[in-house]
C-alpha cells in the first residue's frame, strides 16, 4: 500500500499531530506513506512526465520527517487554497488523477476545510480511494461537530482578549476585537462567552448599531474600570440604520478594503463621545503549537483514517458526533452549511451567547 497525505486551505494547529498519527499507523501496517506538498496547487504544479518534478512534489514521511512535529503548529507539508476544477486553465481534475497515478498512490488522505474536502469528494466519486479529515478554525464543515484547529483558535482568542483588557482599561475605551469567521460566528461566540466579553457580534446576525451602541455604553458605564469589550466575526455585517439627519451612514456598509471591526469602531466614535481600540486577532488565532484538544483530535482522526483505508471503507470523512469519533460519507459536507444555532445558542437582542440550557447537548454544542 502506498498512502499519500495532503493538507489544503488555511493552516491550523493540529495538522502536524494528524500527519504524524497517519504516518505511524501506516508504518505499523508496513505501508509506504508520502506527503504531497502545497495542497492541490502543489499537485497541479507537478509534471507527471518529469521524475525530478515527481520526486520534489512529494515528501517521504519516514520517522525522521515526522519526529516531534506534533509539537509544532501549521503543516510541514505546506498548504494552498486551490480547487483544481476552477483554475484559470479550466477543470484540471484529469491532471490530478494522472499525477496520483504517476506517484503510484493507492489511497489518499486529505485534510482541509470546505473547499479542499469538496474536491476530495469529487475524486471519491470518480472511484479513487479517498478519506477526508475536517480541519478549520471556524469549525464550519457540515457533517462533523468538530474540526481540527477550533479548540486552539478559541484558546488563543480568549487569552488575547483577556490580555487586551489591561490596555483597554488603562485608556477607558471601548475595544472592538475582530476574530476570523467569514461564514460562521462560532469561534467568536465561544471566545466571547469564555472570556466574558460584554457583547459579541456573529456572522449570522447583522448588528444594529442603534441597539448595540447603547448596550456598550451601558457596559462601560457600569464597569468600575470604565471600559467595554465587543467581539465581532470578520463576516459580520452592520444592519442599515440612520444618522440624526435621516441619512444612511456611509460607514455603515461593508466596503471593500474596510474590515468590519474598523467599520463598527468608526460608527461608535461617530455616534458617541467614546474612543475605541480596534484589534484584529487574525492569524494569531491559528499560530503556534496546538492545545491538548487539537493534539488529541489530530492523533485520533489520523489513526481512524488509516484504519478505514485498511478496512476498505474509503469515500468517507472522519468526524466527531455527540462527542464520539465516527464516520460519515465523504459527500456529507455537500448537503448543508454549518454555523451558529442562533435560536438556541445566541441572544440576538443582547448580542451575547445564550449557553445556559446545556443538559443533553454534545460537548461542542451541536
Amino acid at each position: 500500500m502506498r498512502l499519500a497525505v495532503l493538507t489544503g486551505g488555511g493552516d491550523v494547529p493540529g495538522l502536524n499531530p494528524c500527519i504524524r498519527s497517519i504516518a505511524m499507523a501506516a508504518w505499523q501496517r508496513g505501508w509506504d506513506v508520502i506527503g504531497l506538498r502545497r495542497g492541490w496547487e502543489g499537485v497541479l504544479e507537478t509534471d507527471p512526465t518529469d521524475p525530478w518534478s515527481l520526486e520534489n512534489s512529494a515528501m517521504v514521511l519516514d520517522k525522521d520527517a515526522v519526529r516531534g512535529i506534533d509539537r509544532q503548529g501549521g503543516t510541514i507539508l505546506h498548504s494552498s487554497r486551490c480547487d483544481p476544477r476552477t483554475t484559470s486553465e479550466g477543470d484540471q481534475t484529469q491532471k490530478v488523477l494522472d499525477i496520483l497515478d504517476a506517484l503510484k498512490v493507492d489511497a489518499l488522505i486529505t485534510m482541509g476545510g470546505d473547499g479542499t474536502l469538496r474536491f476530495s469528494a469529487h475524486l471519491a466519486s470518480l472511484g479513487r480511494n479517498v478519506i477526508s479529515i475536517p480541519k478549520t478554525m471556524d469549525n464550519d464543515v457540515f457533517g462533523t461537530d468538530y474540526c481540527i484547529g477550533f479548540s486552539t483558535a478559541v484558546t488563543r482568542s480568549v487569552a488575547a482578549i483577556n490580555a487586551l483588557r489591561t490596555t483597554v482599561a488603562s485608556h477607558e475605551r471601548i475595544a472592538v476585537i475582530e476574530l476570523f469567521g467569514r461564514r460562521s460566528g462560532e469561534t467568536a461566540l465561544l471566545s466571547g462567552f469564555l472570556s466574558q466579553a460584554d457583547r459579541t457580534v456573529i456572522a449570522e446576525v447583522p448588528a444594529d448599531i442603534d441597539v448595540l451602541l447603547p448596550l456598550l455604553l451601558k457596559d462601560k458605564a457600569s464597569n468600575p474600570e470604565s471600559y467595554a469589550i465587543c467581539l465581532v466575526s470578520e463576516g459580520a455585517k452592520l444592519a442599515g440604520s440612520q444618522t440624526d439627519d435621516g441619512e444612511i451612514s456611509k460607514s455603515n456598509t461593508n466596503r471593500v478594503g474596510v474590515n468590519i471591526g474598523t467599520q463598527l469602531a468608526r460608527e461608535i466614535e461617530a455616534r458617541s463621545p467614546e474612543r475605541t481600540i480596534v484589534q484584529e486577532l487574525a492569524y494569531l488565532m491559528r499560530a503556534g503549537e496546538p492545545d491538548a484538544m487539537d493534539r488529541m483530535v489530530g492523533f485520533a482522526f489520523g489513526a481512524l483514517a488509516v484504519q478505514l483505508i485498511e478496512e476498505g471503507r474509503t469515500s468517507n470523512m472522519v468526524c466527531l458526533e455527540d462527542g464520539n469519533y465516527g464516520v460519515v460519507p465523504i459527500g456529507t459536507l455537500l448537503g448543508g452549511t454549518k454555523g451558529v444555532n442562533v435560536s438556541g445558542l445566541y441572544d440576538a437582542r443582547e448580542y451575547r451567547a445564550n449557553l445556559v440550557q446545556v443538559e443533553g447537548m454534545p460537548m461542542f454544542l451541536y
